[in-house]
C-alpha cells in the first residue's frame, strides 16, 4: 500500500488558491485495507486543520473503499482532496478498475449489507459516480465550516 500526500498552492486572479491532496493505493481484496484507508483520512485532516470532518469522512470512505474492494477485480485508489479559497470542500474519491456502476438501492429490513451508498446519499453534501475509460470514480464531497 502506498500512501502520496501532495501539498500544491497555485495563484489565481484572487490570490492563492490552496490545494491539499491525499493519494492512498489500497490492494484488491484486502479488506484490512478500509483501517488503514481511514486511519490515513483522518490524520490527514486532522494534519489539514479540519478535525470536524473526520467521523463522516471517516464513515463514508469506508463505504466506498469497502464497495470498491468487494465488489471489483482489482485495487482501487483512494483520493481525499480539500480545495481551499471562497469555498472550502473535502472531496474524497474512490478510483476503482470496474465499469459496472454501483447502484443506489433500498435493502431488506434483516439485510446485513447494501446500505453505503444509502449512508453516502444521506450525509455527504453531493456525491456521484463518474465513468472512465479505466473504470470508474465514485465520489463525495463535504462542505469544510469554516466558522
Amino acid at each position: 500500500m502506498e500512501r502520496q500526500p501532495k501539498e500544491e498552492c497555485g495563484h489565481g486572479p484572487r490570490g492563492t488558491v490552496e490545494v491539499r491532496e491525499l493519494r492512498h493505493a489500497l490492494r484488491h481484496a484486502d479488506l484490512s485495507a478500509i483501517a488503514e484507508a481511514r486511519r490515513l483520512l483522518r490524520e490527514q485532516l486532522r494534519h489539514w486543520g479540519v478535525p470536524g470532518l473526520v467521523d463522516i469522512a471517516e464513515l463514508l470512505a469506508s463505504e466506498l473503499v469497502t464497495n470498491a474492494l468487494q465488489h471489483t477485480d482489482e485495487g482501487a485508489v483512494l483520493t481525499a482532496t480539500l480545495s481551499g479559497g471562497p469555498v472550502h470542500r473535502l472531496r474524497v474519491e474512490v478510483h476503482d478498475h470496474a465499469a459496472r456502476r454501483p447502484r443506489l438501492h433500498t435493502p431488506g429490513e434483516n439485510a446485513t449489507s447494501g446500505r453505503g451508498l444509502l449512508l453516502v446519499q444521506a450525509l455527504a453534501d453531493s456525491w456521484g459516480v463518474r465513468s472512465l475509460g479505466t473504470g470508474k470514480v465514485v465520489w463525495f464531497e463535504l462542505a469544510v465550516d469554516t466558522a
